[in-house]
């Protein structure tokens, strides 16, 4: 067991610097000076994402290995770590030298980068090399899957009593409270009951990190990612209605005045006040720089928005609406952007948005459906004076900005959870469908999907607990964050495809959760910035640190 950890922290140092070599290349395509030069990183995209992918799979074996080296020290790795070790190691490296795929059908390969001879280097490391020939083997797979039918798992302790706590008190909430109704509200299509939020509520969901002093739990975001996580592992949406108050907490908290935090942070803790954010606007998607909606400020000091807004979640049942839009329109892109902290009304029996000045329509979707989704239109809706936040006019981009990080992370953790959801969909399934008098699960393509599907589940959420860790430290993490989303999502995707394979036809069934899982899953390389972006982002961070 020491041997294979040491092998991996090897591996995983032979990886980084392959990523070291990918990234000089990004510079000398994108940065003729000391800066990147933002046309020649977007004329050279595929080489850009194609480097981001490549760092974000050496940094998942980073942190593997972290949690391998964790797991020994605490006397809790056993064969079961040591197969999943095995298998994602192996398969891992297998596609930084003969290509990672950055979705479908891109698969971004060493010699389209210029890196035949970086490749060269990793593949004849000594620990590279052990991984190669034995890691991701079908005897390896077929031993994993069997202990994974005995219902073991690789090691999630965190060696913290409370953070261990709450995962437990989360999965048994879930458990008993979501999963078993999950899909029939998906196919009712309605919002998650108001009894469920409640009980959501008292278990601390909207207030795991505002602080103490304001009713929160004053808890950290590795803390929010186990939260989230385990109420994704019965359904994204419950995993999802904490991610609103994560946002306005986070805004409220970092930026407002003493006042406005007082005002609103004790009712966002409780579950009080339900809040909803309000960035996106039709045509604009992640270019926030365009975004067009106009706040006008009045003769007594308060605000009327006129406008449009798309993809607001959660919109007629909140209560609380942080609302980016333009309060000066002499000053182009970023810098003529503020966010009004905007108080409504919650629907009604007679109107989904019973206010003056403020009409909502419905935008039908496949899934991720418990809390809905919405155009707003805007036409003089009053704000009050003092709900512009920090009482700062054009700080908007900036202030949301710095929520990104936080809510990049909480929807890997969601990813994270989904992709465990599809895991004990797909492992229930072949332990309990016959074919040709055996068990699915008795079939090699079908042990190979299962264990594959719980090696990449450990490296994303390795990685992704990593992002929490340096977010909780208080460092810069927007990079990290991307990460820990771009893989979550790709593994929640493949995870739920592959348990629709595996269902069959059944699969294809509306009255199959697996139809349902899918359809959650989809959604998340899209929200909180899709997958390109992510790609670019983190692409072009790295590239301009040479």
């Amino acid at each position: 067991m020491t041997e294979l950890i040491t092998l991996a922290s090897a591996a995983a140092t032979a990886a980084k610097k392959f990523a070291s070599a990918a990234r000089a290349r990004v510079s000398d395509a994108i940065m003729p000076g000391n800066r990147v030069d933002a046309a020649l990183a977007d004329r050279e995209q595929r080489l850009v994402h194609g480097f981001a992918w490549i760092a974000t799979t050496t940094e998942a074996l980073a942190a593997t290995a972290e949690w391998a080296t964790r797991a020994q020290a605490a006397g809790r790795f056993g064969e079961v770590e040591y197969l999943t070790v095995q298998i994602g190691f192996g398969e891992y490296l297998g596609q930084l030298l003969g290509g990672v795929p950055m979705s479908q059908n891109e698969i971004v390969r060493p010699g389209e980068l210029g890196l035949l001879d970086a490749a060269a280097s990793l593949a004849a490391d000594p620990a590279v090399k052990t991984f190669l020939g034995s890691g991701n083997t079908a005897a390896n797979r077929l031993a994993l899957a069997e202990r994974l039918r005995a219902g073991e798992l690789p090691d999630e302790s965190l060696g913290d009593d409370t953070l261990d706590m709450i995962r437990e008190n989360f999965r048994n909430f879930t458990r008993d409270r979501i999963a078993p109704n999950a899909h029939a509200w998906h196919l009712a299509d309605i919002l998650i009951p108001d009894e469920i939020v409640q009980e959501m509520a008292d278990l601390g969901v909207f207030g795991v990190c505002i602080p103490e002093e304001y009713g929160g739990l004053g808890l950290g975001k590795l803390a929010m990612c186990l939260v989230s996580e385990e109420l994704s592992r019965g359904w994204i949406c419950a995993g999802s209605l904490g991610t609103r108050s994560e946002i306005a907490g986070e805004l409220i908290g970092g930026n407002g005045t003493p006042e406005q935090k007082q005002k609103f942070l004790p009712d966002l803790a409780s579950g009080k006040l339900l809040p909803t954010a309000v960035f996106t606007e039709p045509d604009v998607g992640s270019d926030l720089a365009s975004v067009r909606t106009r706040a006008k400020k009045e003769a007594d000091g308060s605000w009327t928005l006129s406008g449009s807004k798309t993809w607001i979640t959660h919109a007629a049942r909140a209560d609380l609406m942080t609302v980016l839009c333009r309060t000066n329109t002499d000053t182009p892109g970023y810098g003529g952007l503020s966010m009004l902290l905007a108080t409504k009304t919650r629907q009604t029996a007679d109107a989904a948005f019973p206010d003056p000045g403020l009409e909502g329509d419905e935008i039908e979707v496949l899934g991720y459906r418990g809390m809905k989704e919405y155009v707003l239109s805007f036409d003089g809706f009053s704000v009050a004076g003092d709900g512009l936040l920090g009482n700062a006019e054009g700080q908007g981009f900036k202030q949301l900005m710095r929520t990104f990080e936080g809510a990049r992370i909480q929807t890997a953790a969601r990813a994270i959870g989904v992709g465990w959801n599809a895991f004990d969909d797909a492992l229930r399934y072949a332990t309990e469908r016959r074919q040709f008098g055996r068990q699915l699960a008795d079939f090699p393509r079908v042990t190979d999907k299962l264990a594959m599907m719980v090696a990449e589940l450990v490296m994303a959420r390795e990685l992704t607990y990593s992002a929490a860790r340096h977010k909780d430290k208080g460092e810069r993490c927007d990079i990290e964050a991307g990460m820990a989303k771009l893989l979550g999502a790709r593994t929640a995707w493949s995870n739920a495809d592959l348990n629709v394979q595996i269902h069959g036809g059944n699969g294809y069934a509306l009255e199959y959760e697996a139809s349902r899982i899918l359809c959650d899953a989809r959604i998340l390389n899209i929200f909180e910035g899709a997958a390109e972006i992510q790609a670019h982002v983190i692409g072009r961070g790295l590239a301009g640190t040479r």
